[in-house]
């Protein structure tokens, strides 16, 4: 299961965080620190998943953005690489090559990407086009 997702700048500044188990606002700080630290601070050559506490990080690095997801012990590690790999190529259609201003400032359409991939911790749809039709029929809808 997916606890959360985080992204954040290489400066360690936090740009979305979607939580998928109840956390404390004082522990979310210190998490999002800790993690933050734990895998901006690692080598483009080391691995990509960290274990940490009682669950697993699977992060990735796009430009100058990295993706960091927290998942339990059980969860498939690859899955989760390809998803945040999926979720980047989902955002690039949608935004036609995506940029961190875009996530900044259009942070609601990204979370309606995300909330159409995964819900309760689990991944529901991989389909790029299913995954955009919501965002396609509110973008038609304000057009008109």
């Amino acid at each position: 299961m997916i606890k959360f997702m985080l992204m954040v700048n290489r400066q360690g500044q936090m740009r979305l965080s979607r939580y998928y188990e109840p956390v404390e606002l004082r522990q979310r700080v210190t998490l999002e620190a800790d993690v933050v630290r734990c895998c901006l601070s690692r080598s483009r050559d080391q691995c990509s998943f960290v274990e940490y506490q009682d669950f697993k990080l699977v992060y990735r690095q796009y430009a100058a953005l990295f993706i960091v997801v927290g998942i339990t012990d059980n969860e498939n590690e690859l899955s989760v690489y390809e998803l945040v790999h999926n979720f980047v190529e989902v955002l690039d259609k949608y935004f036609s090559r995506v940029s961190e201003l875009d996530i900044m400032f259009n942070l609601d359409r990204v979370h309606i990407i995300l909330d159409e991939m995964i819900q309760n911790g689990h991944i529901v749809e991989t389909n790029k086009s299913r995954i955009l039709a919501p965002l396609t029929a509110l973008n038609k809808t304000i057009d008109s």
